[in-house]
C-alpha cells in the first residue's frame, strides 16, 4: 500500500496535461472499442470464433464488451484508474496473442500493443492530478 502511495505522490508532483489528456484518449478508446463490440461486427465474430465453442465463449464476449465500457468511461475521468486498467489487461493480453497467431490483421496486433504499454503507464502513473480520484481525496 505504501508503494501505491507514493507513487500517487511521484505522479501528483509531476502531473502535466498532455498526460492528462493522453488518459482521456486511452479511455474514450476504449470506450468506443467496447461499442463496436456490441455492435457485434463481422470482424469480431471472426476473431472469436475459436472461443465461441467453449462454455465460457458468451461470457468472454461480454466481459470484453463490459470491461471496455465502463474501464473507457473511469479511465477517462480518472476514477479507479488502476482497477480499471487491471480490468483491461487480460483483454489487451489475449489480443495480442490472437492478433499474433494471425487471427486478426498486422495493424490489429500494433494497436493491441500501443494499448497494452500506454495501459502498463498509467498502471504505475495513476490518474494524476487532473482526475476524479484526485479530486475526492481533496475533498476528505
Amino acid at each position: 500500500m505504501e508503494t501505491v502511495k507514493s507513487l500517487n505522490k511521484w505522479a501528483n508532483r509531476h502531473t502535466s496535461y498532455p498526460v492528462d489528456l493522453l488518459r482521456i484518449a486511452l479511455g474514450a478508446f476504449l470506450f468506443f472499442k467496447g461499442v463496436s463490440f456490441i455492435n457485434g461486427s463481422q470482424e469480431v465474430a471472426d476473431v472469436f470464433s475459436p472461443v465461441a465453442n467453449f462454455t465460457g465463449g458468451m461470457f468472454v464476449l461480454t466481459y470484453v464488451a463490459s470491461a471496455h465500457i465502463m474501464g473507457g468511461i473511469m479511465i477517462a475521468v480518472g476514477l479507479l484508474t488502476r482497477w480499471a486498467i487491471w480490468a483491461q489487461l487480460p483483454i489487451l493480453i489475449g489480443a495480442v496473442v490472437v492478433a499474433a497467431l494471425g487471427y486478426a490483421s498486422p495493424s490489429s496486433l500494433l494497436l493491441a500493443i500501443v494499448t497494452m504499454i500506454v495501459c502498463v503507464f498509467f498502471l504505475f502513473y495513476g490518474s494524476g492530478k487532473h482526475s476524479a480520484d484526485y479530486y475526492f481525496k481533496m475533498q476528505q
